[in-house]
């Protein structure tokens, strides 16, 4: 087993986040893509924010998975820092209305500061939107989506073929 040459970041605003998010380092192990997952808050911690998003490339990080609930700022304040893709995932959390405001935090970025922004709690297609922006001239990535998505479309054949009743 090689692993990949890339690294994603995968942080969220707090360890109560970690049942959504581990969606997305499960998804990672799974193609082989080395990775780093912490707790960054963009209100708790607004200096290791800075920290982490301006030294991220140098780090190796090619893409950071960015998990938020309520007002949801970490994904955009990461964005605004960093030059490298970031994927926001809206967490419905405790403080949340029912997860729409995080929704909205990260999907309504001001132009210049994009992130890309998954369903709620939608981490593992994150991680799998991580492995195909990282895929772009990797043969190898290719090759591993192109076959989990065939292992897709067969499971969904075999309940076709066991039928509904």
């Amino acid at each position: 087993m090689t692993k990949s040459n890339y690294k994603v970041g995968v942080i969220m605003g707090s360890d109560s986040d970690y049942p959504v998010m581990k969606e997305a380092v499960k998804i990672l192990k799974e193609f082989e893509i080395d990775y780093e997952s912490t707790i960054v808050s963009a209100h708790r911690t607004p200096e290791r924010l800075v920290e982490y998003a301006s030294t991220a490339y140098e780090r190796g990080i090619r893409v950071v998975i960015a998990g938020a609930g309520g007002a949801a700022h970490l994904p955009g304040m990461v964005a605004s820092i960093t030059p490298i893709p970031v994927i926001g995932v809206p967490v419905k959390s405790s403080n949340s209305i029912d997860g729409w405001d995080s929704v909205l935090s990260i999907l309504q970025m001001p132009g210049g500061v994009p992130v890309a922004t998954v369903a709620l709690n939608g981490a593992k297609n994150a991680g799998l939107l991580a492995i195909q922006m990282l895929s772009t001239g990797d043969e190898r990535l290719i090759g591993k989506l192109k076959s989990y998505k065939e292992e897709l479309k067969n499971q969904v054949l075999k309940k076709v073929d066991k039928g509904l009743e």
